[in-house]
């Protein structure tokens, strides 16, 4: 099964790479048409692009770092790498988002009053469909290898997509007589950025601090219950490994039961977690509980002292 997992690592990268050409081409257009246009707006989403470019190699590097295997001083592998890189290349889009936030508020107050050239309406036009395919295939990559580094970049270039339409409405707006239309839309811009970091880095801590989906929990558990054999899930917990989850249960049985059929149910409740939810690990305790004959016994004890 690791073999399977580091394979579509690997798979994954080529999602990252087509991501970082498609960014690092788009950069240098807008930000060349936005200078020679003189628009605020796709010189901040040319910077929103840059930053883009910083995240998909943080997914890169941090998708190749997880394939490395377990070492001596990093016994459950690396597969945390990929979520640390994201938490890296959060704080640099923030540190973007703020100077574009920065910049764009500085032209509004100076009182910009010239239009933009549509050549960079155009070219938002163009780059928007170019992310949109992106996205696309990074969408069906992700839904493939099951990668949520991979989706997360999808849904960044999705959102790539929107910027530059929004970049294009402003544009165009302001042809006609509302100039400061061009610089406040690259507020807009960078208020995104500044919240698509905020997201990132959200996520990356939560990972990192071992949360985990609550109803994530809620099905494990249920599914467990259900499993033949188990009279009881008394403790259940889980937390991430990258994209890897790795479950602890422990389940009770009855006390009478020999060790090799509770191993057998330990080995169903496995079997069940990873055909269900493809989890990467499950360590299952087996506890006995009451014993029938013991709880007959007693029941039949209290109703004779009830009945004198």
């Amino acid at each position: 099964m690791d073999q399977v997992k580091y394979d579509n690592l690997k798979l994954g990268e080529k999602g990252a790479i087509i991501s970082i050409i498609a960014y690092i081409c788009l950069t240098a257009i807008k930000m060349v048409i936005g200078y020679t246009s003189n628009s605020e707006a796709l010189k901040a989403d040319g910077l929103n692009n840059a930053t883009d470019i910083v995240a998909s190699i943080a997914v890169l590097v941090g998708l190749r770092l997880a394939q490395r295997p377990a070492d001596h001083d990093h016994t459950y592998g690396h597969w945390k790498a990929e979520t640390v890189a994201s938490l890296v290349a959060s704080f640099i889009m923030m540190v973007v988002g703020l100077q574009v936030l920065y910049e764009a508020a500085s032209s509004i107050f100076e009182g910009k009053s010239e239009s933009p050239d549509l050549i960079a309406a155009w070219t938002g036009i163009i780059c928007a469909a170019v992310m949109y395919f992106v996205y696309r295939y990074n969408k069906r990559l992700a839904l493939k290898i099951k990668s949520q580094a991979v989706m997360a970049a999808a849904k960044d270039n999705i959102s790539d997509a929107w910027v530059s339409v929004g970049t294009v409405i402003g544009i165009v707006g302001s042809q006609f007589g509302l100039p400061w239309l061009d610089p406040l839309t690259a507020v807009l811009v960078g208020l995104l950025i500044c919240k698509t970091a905020w997201g990132i880095f959200r996520e990356a801590t939560h990972h990192l601090t071992d949360g985990f989906d609550e109803a994530l929990i809620i099905a494990y558990r249920d599914t467990i219950s259900n499993v033949d054999g188990v009279d009881e899930v008394r403790d259940l917990r889980a937390r991430n490994y990258g994209n890897n989850a790795v479950v602890d249960v422990v389940i009770v049985v009855r006390a009478d039961m020999d060790i090799q059929t509770a191993h057998d149910i330990s080995t169903n409740v496995e079997d069940e977690m990873f055909r269900e939810y493809d989890v990467y690990t499950v360590h299952v305790h087996v506890e006995p509980g009451l014993e029938d004959t013991c709880k007959e016994s007693t029941e039949y004890h209290y109703s004779k002292e009830a009945n004198g």
